[in-house]
């Protein structure tokens, strides 16, 4: 409002000195053009140049400066070591031997891994063959066989069982006894008949239940070795890995205490410490910025001005230092807190700067002029 105010004024006073300067002269003066003068709605305020993208770093640690590795004006890349302290030595040390553990973790986990497969593929083979040879196998020949054996079993128990009644008969005769000794004869031939066709049921049951068992054995086998397989797939050990992966992270973290790094692509401002200079959390020591685009905020916006603007509207921006230089803008942002200065309440408004210039530096002030301020 003030610089509205002032303009209105200075406007007044031109305007005045021409009508003197005229006189009584009977032709008036050409009023300036729409173009060459401000409209009353257009709002002039104060801002200050930023990077889209500027950052000053500092230590989380304090400890001697080791190593400087850039200069102002270098470009770096995101992640690259701008300065080192004196402790990164032993951090980084500790970073590495927990890194090895962890991928010691890591590699012996995949040859378990690996060698579990392997198990798998071979009982797959295993179960294969058995398998095949469980279907080559006439089960229902040996079935009809096995029933066979059972029925001679029955019969020759009933033929022990007649030779034993035979044999009573003559049991307390004497041994020379021909009829007792045909008797007893016959009673061991019944025997003998039964046992051995006890070893038939047994050999032919064992010929079908010794393929089935092995074929039995082999599923179950491939079943415990896919298991244990699918198992190695959600990796080793979850305490071991969680605590080796903790103790790199922690490594990595201490790390950062001593090692300043760059957080994004850009160009190295300002760096203000020096090998061998102790440095704490609260120095300043590389200031960093991305120059590719520019930002104004601006410092005096009043509260009766700022409801006058909206994001989007087209911004004129003129640098002090550079008043040959227009660049223009639009609002990306208006603050919604305030700051109170010298009475005045004041917004901050925020502005992408649509040009660049390679004149253009950290910090200029600007004039700023909002175009058709409602």
């Amino acid at each position: 409002m003030k610089k509205q105010i002032s303009i209105i004024i200075v406007l007044l006073v031109i305007f005045s000195l021409a009508i003197s300067a005229c006189g009584n002269q009977a032709t008036a003066t050409p009023a300036p053009s729409s173009a060459e003068i401000l409209t009353s709605n257009d709002i002039i305020a104060e801002g200050r140049l930023e990077p889209v993208q500027g950052t000053n770093l500092s230590f989380s640690a304090r400890g001697v400066v080791e190593e400087v590795l850039v200069s102002a004006g270098d470009s770096v890349s995101q992640g690259d070591v701008l300065v080192r302290l004196a402790n990164a030595g032993g951090v980084e040390a500790q970073i590495v031997v927990a890194q090895n553990a962890y991928d010691a973790l890591l590699r012996t986990e995949g040859g378990n891994r690996a060698s579990l497969w392997q198990a798998y593929m071979d009982a797959q083979i295993v179960r294969g063959i058995a398998e095949k040879e469980w279907d080559d196998l006439n089960v229902t020949d040996i079935e009809d066989r096995i029933d066979d054996d059972k029925a001679t079993i029955e019969d020759r128990q009933q033929d022990l069982t007649d030779a034993q009644d035979e044999f009573d008969k003559y049991q307390d005769l004497d041994k020379d006894n021909t009829k007792r000794k045909n008797a007893e004869d016959a009673l061991e031939k019944a025997q003998e008949d039964l046992n051995l066709a006890q070893r038939n049921l047994e050999e032919t049951t064992r010929e079908r239940d010794s393929v089935r068992a092995a074929y039995d054995a082999a599923l179950a086998l491939e079943t415990e070795a896919k298991h244990q397989y699918e198992i190695s797939l959600d990796g080793p050990n979850a305490d071991q890995l969680t605590l080796a992966k903790a103790n790199l992270d922690a490594a990595k973290d201490a790390l950062s205490n001593y090692v300043l790094t760059a957080p994004f692509d850009g160009v190295v401002a300002d760096v203000n410490v020096k090998v061998g200079e102790q440095v704490g959390t609260e120095t300043r020591a590389v200031s960093l910025a991305n120059f590719n685009s520019w930002i104004v905020e601006t410092t005096d916006i009043t509260e009766l001005e700022v409801v006058k603007l909206s994001v989007g509207q087209a911004v004129s921006i003129v640098p002090d230092a550079l008043l040959d230089l227009t660049l223009n803008g639009t609002i990306t942002e208006i603050s919604r807190a305030y700051i109170q200065q010298g009475g005045d309440i004041l917004y901050t408004v925020r502005i992408s700067v649509d040009e660049t210039d390679p004149r253009l530096l950290w910090g200029m002030t600007v004039e700023t002029t909002f175009l058709g301020a409602q």
